[in-house]
């Protein structure tokens, strides 16, 4: 799963809108739209900031890597 669903499903199992996400971590709802559907990169402060909104350790937004070759 990418970063942009990460959130969306954390965002969702908290029972928060875009909006409220937004509101909380200090970001405009289109930006969360934006990071929520990939189309937008995101910079390591707004991770702190999502991760702060949504109350969950930065890492827990990473998607995982698969090292296979």
């Amino acid at each position: 799963m990418k970063f942009g669903g990460i959130v969306r499903d954390l965002r969702e199992s908290r029972g928060m809108s875009q909006e409220a996400l937004a509101d909380s971590a200090g970001l405009h709802r289109t930006h969360i739209s934006l990071i929520e559907r990939g189309q937008r990169s995101v910079r390591i402060e707004t991770i702190e900031r999502l991760a702060l909104a949504l109350r969950v350790q930065p890492a827990a937004l990473m998607p995982a890597i698969s090292l296979k070759k």
